[in-house]
């Protein structure tokens, strides 16, 4: 499946009353839901074997169906001690507000759980919400407000509870 075709993919549910459409194809899947204030938010399974994306334009399948996809934001291994490092789950820019006049929504020492969103990240025009599923403390940001991210960079680091 290319990026065209989830585009489209995206156009349609935003067009239906489609609640959540989920499309899979040897070890890739698409999942894309729609929001109560209609926001389409893009989530997919990692692919098996990811590569270091240098840009934010889609990247040609090296092996298969290997396009760019998101997935939920999970703890890694620990890097640090104890530390839980909560990723991007794809590629866009890195917004720690969720409008320029809101306070950011996780800073240093903040309180996290599962669930809580950490930041936004917009890609295609759409506004994703990053949660974390990890219940702790905001150790350190790694990432400037308005910056953009590439898949699976490490985003926030932190201390669980």
């Amino acid at each position: 499946m290319d990026f065209k075709q989830i585009q489209e993919l995206i156009k349609m549910v935003n067009k239906s009353n489609i609640g959540e459409l989920t499309i899979e194809q040897k070890d890739f899947r698409v999942t894309i839901k729609q929001k109560e204030d209609h926001v389409t938010q893009v989530v997919a399974a990692a692919p098996v074997q990811s590569m270091p994306v240098q840009t934010a334009a889609p990247q040609p399948a090296a092996a298969g169906n290997n396009a760019p996809a998101a997935e939920k934001p999970k703890p890694a291994e620990a890097p640090a001690g104890n530390l839980v490092t909560i990723k991007s789950p794809m590629i866009g820019t890195f917004y720690r507000k969720a409008s320029p006049d809101k306070p950011n929504l996780a800073d240093i020492g903040s309180e996290v759980a599962p669930g809580s969103v950490v930041c936004i990240i917009e890609a295609m025009k759409l506004f994703n919400e990053i949660e974390s599923e990890v219940k702790g403390k905001i150790v350190k940001v790694l990432v400037e407000d308005a910056s953009p991210v590439e898949y699976d960079q490490p985003l926030f680091l932190v201390e669980p509870a």
